[in-house]
């Protein structure tokens, strides 16, 4: 694992202009975004037409080359390489779905009760997440940001914490009331189009 003084100084080099730590950085890093991709990858379609190396290429390219890059150290660079990873992904979702009309595409596993036994999946559209999670992040940043890391990132509590500077017991608590908040957020989005969809179809 890279160490976070490495990073931190090769960040400063980057966000001042040196195109050689532009290199340095993603050689040291890669294979952590390696992990973090998969994590992302993991409750993504068999078939996907994306393919980790690409978006770890891709969601670098985009950060390095960012008018306004300011990542103070690794913790921040690794959360904003997820953010940017899960953009993507939903960017290439919403394209994918437009040309193969809808299907499975896109259906990926949130647990919203990581702690309930049969009932810890619950099987969810995308898109549905990204703009429940947008909806979230306009009215509580933090839980926003925790969800980010936990269920996009993989970061463990403890690292969650480290990230964002708050105590375990806040993380956990965030975590917990953003699932169930998603969860009815979502839910109750599937039930509303369900209903336009039947009205539309005369059922």
């Amino acid at each position: 694992m890279s160490s976070p003084e490495e990073i931190t100084v090769l960040l400063r080099q980057v966000s001042a202009g040196d195109a050689r730590a532009v290199d340095q950085l993603f050689g040291l890093v890669y294979d952590e975004l390696r992990g973090l991709a998969s994590h992302h990858f993991k409750n993504q379609p068999a078939k996907h037409t994306l393919q980790p190396t690409a978006l770890i290429h891709e969601a670098y390219i985009r950060m390095v080359r960012s008018d306004d890059l300011e990542l103070k150290d690794r913790a921040h660079f690794f959360a904003l390489a997820s953010r940017v990873m899960r953009q993507l992904l939903v960017d290439h979702c919403r394209k994918r779905r437009a040309s193969k009309r809808g299907g499975e595409w896109g259906q990926v596993s949130l647990e919203f009760a990581a702690d309930q036994g049969k009932d810890a999946d619950h099987a969810l559209d995308v898109l549905a997440l990204d703009e429940a999670l947008e909806k979230l992040s306009e009215l509580d940043p933090r839980k926003g940001r925790v969800v980010e890391l936990r269920y996009f990132g993989g970061l463990s509590n403890p690292e969650v914490a480290d990230a964002l500077e708050v105590s375990i017991r806040t993380v956990e608590s965030d975590w917990a009331m953003a699932r169930a908040w998603l969860k009815r957020e979502i839910e109750g989005g599937s039930a509303a189009t369900g209903a336009k969809d039947s009205a539309e179809s005369g059922e």
